[in-house]
């Protein structure tokens, strides 16, 4: 049985909670958070996607208001760090030094600098440090990707990729918001979409990225970048944080191959169709569960030895890191950011 502990216990922590809890090789013991009245918040719906967990019963848990506490009394095995970005290199080798494997919330970290420590970090400790990129596991995205690898339908013709919002109120003190500290909507947001191109494809030659701020400030709010790839291919993503709150959260695909268009739209029934050249469009198997499931049970098995099949690595989630960097500054200089 794998002690968990999950350090940060906002709207992430609380996703990676129950999915935790809902796994019979595992129990979260303990729980760090700085937060004085984490029991009341906890109450509260978060987030901008359903499933993180509510109405916890913090009486069963060990609580810990500082990391070093928590590291000290030897209470976990694992542990999932879901606090702002800022912070993961710290907490992660932290958490490596002292023994323990580490599932870390994506973005890595705000820069590659901070990405390699931790990688270094990882292999000095000979412990298993997996970045929670939700999305290459997430069920549709997955399926879509062993479709375009099996070439059935050919190759990637062109690819449009969209993850929109409204603005991320639910932080605690408005990390979210503050790029010192999340990375702004581009690093934070757009990134899934930023890594999924990367694991469709590999790292582009260059960028170049487009943004709308926020209204007197250098914040990105809204941004599309195209993907070069020194071809004819026409690779694009979109994110953004400015949509209404009625809106709510969309994430969604068009990828045209040369024999059928790959469609998902989460906010649809059913979101992933199949649309050959010929026939009628079907939706294909979906496996059960979400990402952030799907995501924890690779971590586990990998913690167990088990051969897993490669679905992500501390390398390209720090491409990830360096392709958005490069779309920052594509966005801020109004130039194509070349990356090889």
């Amino acid at each position: 049985m794998l002690r968990v502990g999950i350090v940060g216990f906002g709207f992430m922590g609380r996703m990676h909670y129950k999915c935790w809890s809902q796994r019979p090789d595992a129990q979260v013991v303990a729980i760090c958070d700085s937060n004085p009245r984490l029991q009341e918040d906890i109450q509260k719906s978060v987030g901008n996607i359903d499933g993180a967990a509510q109405g916890i019963d913090l009486s069963k848990l060990r609580l810990f208001s500082t990391y070093d506490e928590m590291l000290a009394a030897k209470a976990v095995d694992v542990v999932s760090i879901t606090l702002p970005t800022h912070l993961h290199p710290e907490f992660a080798i932290k958490a490596l030094k002292a023994g323990l494997n580490v599932l870390c919330e994506k973005p890595m970290a705000l820069d590659v600098a901070g990405c390699k420590r931790m990688i270094e970090a990882a292999k000095k400790a000979r412990r298993t440090l997996q970045i929670g990129h939700c999305v290459r596991f997430w069920p549709e995205y997955a399926v879509a990707k062993e479709i375009i690898d099996s070439g059935q339908y050919g190759k990637i013709r062109s690819a449009m990729l969209q993850r929109l919002s409204s603005a991320p109120t639910w932080s605690i003190d408005g990390w979210l918001a503050d790029e010192k500290r999340s990375g702004g909507v581009v690093l934070d947001l757009h990134i899934h979409d930023t890594d999924y191109v990367q694991y469709l494809m590999g790292i582009p030659r260059a960028v170049r990225s487009f943004a709308v701020n926020v209204p007197r400030t250098k914040s990105a709010l809204h941004v599309v970048t195209h993907y070069l790839y020194g071809d004819d291919r026409l690779i694009t993503a979109e994110g953004g944080w400015g949509m209404m709150p009625s809106f709510g959260f969309e994430m969604s695909f068009n990828i045209l191959l040369e024999k059928a268009t790959l469609v998902y739209d989460c906010t649809r029934t059913p979101a992933l169709r199949v649309c050959p050249v010929s026939g009628a469009a079907f939706t294909p198997q979906v496996p059960a569960g979400d990402g952030y499931a799907r995501q924890i049970d690779h971590f586990v098995r990998t913690v167990r030895g088990e051969k897993v099949p490669p679905v992500t690595s501390l390398k390209e989630s720090m491409n990830s890191v360096r392709i958005v960097q490069a779309e920052i500054a594509s966005a801020r200089t109004g130039r194509t950011v070349n990356l090889r």
